[in-house]
């Protein structure tokens, strides 16, 4: 590994910490919005008893949360201790969850030590995928089971797309930069990926994930605070520059409001599922 990708792999590490807060305080709406997406990952993985489960770039863990419901042994991780800590307190008192800093891209764990491999929007940020979808592979047990869901296309998620559209309108510069890995980096190929990794039947779907808020305010007080990306550029601005951004995402929004200010907003994410030969 390159002193130059190691070095983004610290920055990108970092983004995640500097937001775990946010996820923290929103960690029972991220769970509701998520909710269909769990259930489908869950499904395709077909999660039960006498499972051993692992959830990486878990978050506040929603997913293995609703893995350890079933009755399977889940180890919720991710890269960010901060963002493990939260996992860890929300599945206080659960016998058959744990919680561990694991790093999806370098995973320290035994091969073929786990029968399903969960991964909700963490793969995209990944500064080298092929390497992350192998060490997936490598930690499940021969006929195991593994489900990734990404982000889809950026023109088919304005929910975050015009965030980023109206920052790098406001910056004059690209959001995220060339080169560094963002929430729709793959938008496409994700079967493929799986595929090259040695996964076999490998299967790819979509899944409407709208977003709704009940004003403007609460849409861009919740996507600021866990929007990882944007961590170390939106407190960097000044109030004018920040002000200028607000109108900006103020007018891109309109579209999408309803008469009582209420806005839904389109979101598709990818979902793969396939298993180790």
């Amino acid at each position: 590994m390159t002193t130059a990708t190691e070095g983004l792999r610290t920055q990108l590490h970092g983004m995640w910490s500097a937001v775990a807060p946010g996820w923290a305080e929103h960690a029972a709406y991220a769970d509701a919005r998520g909710a269909h997406l769990a259930v489908r990952m869950l499904d395709r993985t077909a999660v039960g008893p006498g499972d051993r489960v692992l959830e990486l770039a878990c978050g506040p863990a929603g997913l293995g949360l609703a893995a350890a419901a079933s009755g399977a042994e889940v180890v919720l991780s991710d890269v960010a201790p901060e963002m493990t800590a939260i996992a860890a307190e929300r599945a206080a008192g659960l016998p058959n969850v744990t919680a561990r800093v694991l790093d999806l891209e370098e995973i320290a764990e035994p091969d073929a030590s786990y029968d399903v491999v969960l991964c909700r929007e963490g793969l995209m940020f990944a500064t080298d995928p092929a390497r992350a979808a192998a060490e997936i592979l490598r930690v499940l047990r021969p006929g195991g089971r593994v489900a990734v869901a990404v982000w889809g296309p950026r023109e088919r998620n304005p929910w975050l797309g015009l965030v980023f559209d109206a920052v790098a309108a406001q910056l004059g510069r690209p959001v995220p930069p060339p080169g560094v890995p963002g929430p729709f980096s793959l938008g496409h190929g994700l079967d493929a990926l799986l595929a090259e990794a040695g996964f076999a039947d490998v299967s790819l779907g979509e899944l409407a994930v709208p977003l709704r808020a009940g004003s403007f305010d609460e849409w861009w007080t919740r996507t600021s605070a866990l929007a990882g990306p944007l961590a170390a550029i939106l407190p960097s601005l000044p109030d004018p520059a920040r002000a200028a951004l607000r109108a900006r995402l103020r007018e891109a929004t309109r579209p999408y409001e309803a008469a009582d200010g209420a806005l839904e907003l389109p979101g598709v994410s990818l979902v793969a599922a396939a298993r180790r030969p």
